[in-house]
């Protein structure tokens, strides 16, 4: 069944009515409900639009966090095949919480990178909730080193809250992997894509979001840290991540016109979560679309295109 946010409780009342009137219909009594399901449906429907045509940006945090969103693992089901997942990083450990492999996307061969919170207590608890440990940062390393060594372009599917803050991430030398994770995104030969999914956090989605070209599903945040951290920052209350969300310009409508993206993907009305098969397909178009224009353009070429891009971002505000 369909979770609903708070601000979706219009909706979810006009369709609680909806279940119970069908479930009338289907007791076979004689009563005639079908006219009053179909205005109840369309008004449900009318009002879905209606709220997701002013989401604010805190409504819109709610959206990218919903728990029913699709996931990397979608995504990587859905559009690539043959996908074979590499493991570890060689040094330390592996960890689960990023996805890492290499596979066949629409007849090219690409090296995939994604983030992954997770579907339920046990499989969120193994990927502590899509925030990576040292360990994933310098796995996302070695991916990059082998795309550049084969010539293969980087796909990364951005979604987690934040890189893990806890004691022995930092004892490993969180700060370090995620700095030479970025580095070795900007340096890439080969043409990359990064598209935000759900939430792209702090310094754990930069890590493999430094990429040519940088997409948006509509609903999806990207931001310096989690409103939740930056009221408790800039207010000493975390109560106030609604004014937070609100002044640090996290949506992709307000990135897009920073120029701290490049694309906004469209997402199905009421968000992906509702038709996540639509929202898949929309994304390897986009995707499909970004990486075709790099073809033909040498390894010097794509790395000028990706250092002026990110060294323009805040010089024309």
């Amino acid at each position: 069944m369909l979770s609903f946010l708070d601000f979706e409780k219009p909706v979810a009342d006009l369709q609680g009515k909806v279940h119970e009137l069908k479930a009338v219909a289907g007791t076979g009594e004689t009563v005639e409900v079908s006219q009053e399901i179909a205005r109840l449906e369309q008004k449900a429907e009318q009002t879905l639009k209606e709220l997701y045509a002013k989401l604010t940006p805190w409504q819109k945090t709610q959206v990218a966090r919903h728990p029913d969103r699709p996931h990397a693992v979608d995504y990587i089901s859905g559009l690539i095949e043959d996908f074979t997942p590499l493991s570890g990083d060689r040094s330390y450990a592996e960890d689960a919480a990023i996805i890492a492999g290499i596979g066949r996307f629409r007849g090219r061969s690409v090296a995939i990178l994604g983030q992954e919170k997770g579907a339920d207590t046990q499989s969120r608890l193994k990927r502590n909730f899509g925030m990576a440990r040292p360990e994933g940062y310098r796995k996302a390393v070695r991916i990059m080193d082998m795309a550049e060594r084969f010539s293969l372009p980087v796909v990364s599917l951005v979604d987690t809250a934040g890189a893990y803050p806890g004691i022995g991430a930092e004892e490993r030398g969180q700060a370090e992997a995620i700095a030479r994770s970025t580095d070795a995104g900007l340096g890439l030969s080969t043409a990359s894509v990064a598209l935000i999914i759900g939430e792209g956090g702090s310094g754990g989605a930069i890590a493999i979001a430094t990429a040519n070209h940088v997409a948006m599903l509509e609903h999806s945040i990207y931001s310096v840290i989690s409103p939740e951290a930056g009221a408790s920052i800039l207010w000493r209350d975390s109560a106030r991540a609604q004014d937070a969300a609100t002044n640090m310009k996290i949506t992709a409508q307000d990135l897009i016109g920073l120029r701290v993206i490049d694309e906004i993907i469209e997402e199905p009305l009421g968000g992906a979560h509702r038709a996540k098969e639509i929202v898949v397909d929309r994304a390897g178009t986009a995707i499909e679309a970004a990486l075709a224009r790099f073809d033909g353009m040498s390894a010097e070429e794509i790395r000028a295109q990706r250092r002026a891009k990110f060294l323009e971002i805040g010089r024309t505000l």
